[in-house]
């Protein structure tokens, strides 16, 4: 019944699609705590079996030698021990459903951090460290860290049992309980910056491993995986040293713990025989006092044999916290109609994410429904730069973005993708089959729709040529087809369910000749259904579809106009459109 109202205390999470705090996030678990409360404190009760046995046979049973005594007092032992190996099982299981709940209600989260986060921030490590935070996290609430943090309080309850037996053995295990929980405080005090260097270091690694596994054809080909290889061993040396220097600080006060204890345990059975001899005590305190003594410290010293794991479990929960502020949930927004009549950008600059340089200057236009938009321009105009803010990938550091007047962040994302097309210049395709990319991996995907975007992009006969056809699995980016098949799928993704504003950012920089009538011919189709095309081009095959042309340098639009006109102003000159002749254009 516990674990079942576990299932009702998530709520909390999805209040106004906000995480919660960690007050907030024990609040609403609070009957479970309550619960598992309850249990520690049964099973810490039930810990007391062994010493008070042991004190009953060597105070009543061998003394009266009553065989019928000792066999009570077994059985009712065995029964306690039993109940008691119940509640640890019971325990455990609560706190490896705890770890489950906390890994269904925040994976979502730390999954829409990944993918969001490279678009608003430098990128930094591998970008998987929202995942392992939350990994960590979880791992160490299922494990046995938490039982021990449970057992603590309860260390001055085993302490008032044995002032009970005596003074003297309540003095000599709270001095112990005291020298250990100070090797506590140290041992965080000493882990804490250590252990997040280490997830540093560890980030850096597997950052190098990827980039490596990703360009390992230029590695080989170029003779540069022996120089990566010197690279990786210094990362990894720097990791090892610093998850050394952890794991010695934990080892070390594990170790000293561990014999602090057996020295305790031994103090007590010295100062109980001291006392037995001068008569102040029985035989069966000795056993019992150095049993709970035993039993007192055992949560110190399993806390801090896991202090590594809660160290990492805090930290990793802290970065979750600012990563969740940072970004935080899509919030509900007003649906808004289709976009179907204008298409604005209004002096928008552009700043990349982690970046302090604007790459784009205050750039403005407006389409109308069947216009093209050809931008070109030299290597780092902005051209890339800006279509990424157009697509709403980059919000714009100054202007707006408008489809139909509506600013794009008053568009909720996933409303706002069904009617944008965008083909980046760095093709990226999912593991899955060809219809699960050209349909975007839409759970109810209409065959009929995924083969029209085929068909619009020109590939429909070249998937029917693969193995499977639009069943095929072309692997991890696409791996098992060539760079121009890729991007044809790309283009056809792009075109699905027939998006009003479809961007294409360098469309034709792997097709050949035939790919490029079929891209012509797509953006022909946009814009004969009253849709709108921008395509960005370093060549001049990919603006035979369009009719509106701008040029742009340095990240300033240097001219703006109809293709034809713009074009043979460009051929007379044989340069760049000079800025002048922006002002030009913009006046007619």
């Amino acid at each position: 019944m516990l674990v079942r109202k576990w299932r009702h205390a998530p709520e909390i999470a999805g209040r106004e699609n906000q995480p919660p705090r960690t007050h907030e996030l024990l609040r609403g678990c609070r009957a479970v705590l309550v619960g598992l409360g309850l249990i520690t404190a049964m099973l810490n009760v039930l810990y007391l079996t062994g010493s008070f046995f042991m004190l009953e046979v060597y105070d009543r049973v061998v003394p009266s030698r009553s065989v019928p005594t000792l066999v009570g007092l077994s059985v009712l032992a065995a029964s306690l021990y039993l109940l008691q190996a119940f509640l640890d099982v019971l325990r455990g299981r609560i706190l490896i459903r705890m770890g489950e709940w906390l890994d269904r209600m925040f994976s979502t989260r730390a999954y829409d951090v990944v993918a969001r986060l490279p678009l608003c921030a430098r990128a930094s490590g591998d970008g998987l460290q929202p995942v392992r935070d939350l990994d960590q996290a979880r791992s160490y609430l299922s494990g046995l860290g938490p039982t021990a943090l449970f057992d603590l309080p309860w260390i001055p309850f085993y302490l008032t049992i044995c002032f009970l037996f005596h003074p003297m053995v309540g003095i000599t295990a709270m001095v112990g309980s005291l020298v250990l929980i100070t090797l506590t405080l140290f041992t965080d005090r000493l882990t804490r910056a250590q252990t997040k260097e280490t997830t540093q270091r560890v980030a850096q690694r597997n950052a190098l491993a990827e980039a490596s596994r990703r360009n390992a054809e230029v590695l080989q080909a170029m003779g540069m995986r022996g120089r990566l290889a010197t690279r990786w061993a210094e990362v990894n040396d720097s990791y090892m040293a610093s998850q050394r220097r952890t794991a010695d600080i934990v080892a070390g006060f594990g170790s000293i713990s561990k014999v602090l204890r057996m020295v305790l345990q031994s103090a007590v059975l010295g100062v109980g025989a001291y006392l037995v001899i001068r008569q102040e005590a029985t035989a069966g305190i000795i056993i019992a006092g150095a049993i709970l003594t035993s039993r007192a410290l055992a949560p110190v010293e399993l806390t801090i044999a896991h202090w590594k794991s809660l160290i990492g479990a805090r930290q990793s929960w802290t970065r979750l916290q600012q990563y969740w502020a940072q970004l935080p949930a899509d919030e509900e927004k007003t649906p808004l109609p289709p976009p179907c009549t204008v298409f604005t950008v209004e002096a928008v600059s552009v700043l990349p994410p982690g970046e302090q340089r604007v790459v784009v200057h205050e750039a403005s236009f407006a389409l109308k429904p069947g216009q093209g938009l050809g931008i070109v321009g030299p290597s780092a105009s902005g051209k890339s730069s800006l279509v990424r803010a157009i697509v709403g990938v980059w919000a714009p550091m100054d202007g707006k973005v408008r489809l139909d007047g509506a600013a794009l962040e008053q568009w909720n994302s996933e409303a706002l993708g069904r009617h944008i097309g965008y083909l980046p210049q760095d093709i990226e395709l999912f593991a899955g089959t060809v219809a699960q990319n050209i349909a975007r991996f839409d759970p109810d995907a209409d065959a009929e729709a995924t083969i029209a975007a085929a068909t619009a992009a020109g590939v429909h006969e070249m998937v029917l040529r693969l193995p499977n056809g639009y069943d095929t699995h072309i692997g991890e980016d696409g791996s098992t087809i060539s760079a121009g098949q890729r991007q044809r799928i790309a283009l056809a993704r792009a075109l699905y369910r027939d998006p009003f504003l479809v961007v294409l950012d360098e469309p034709n920089s792997n097709l050949d000749a035939e790919g490029d009538e079929a891209l012509t011919r797509a953006m022909m189709a946009v814009r004969a259904r009253r849709g709108i095309v921008i395509v960005v081009a370093h060549c001049t095959t990919a603006l035979a579809a369009v009719d509106q042309l701008m040029v742009m340098c340095e990240g300033r639009v240097q001219a703006l106009g109809p293709k034809d006109r713009l074009l043979a102003k460009m051929t007379e000159r044989s340069a760049p459109v000079p800025r002048k002749v922006a002002i030009e254009e913009a006046s007619q």
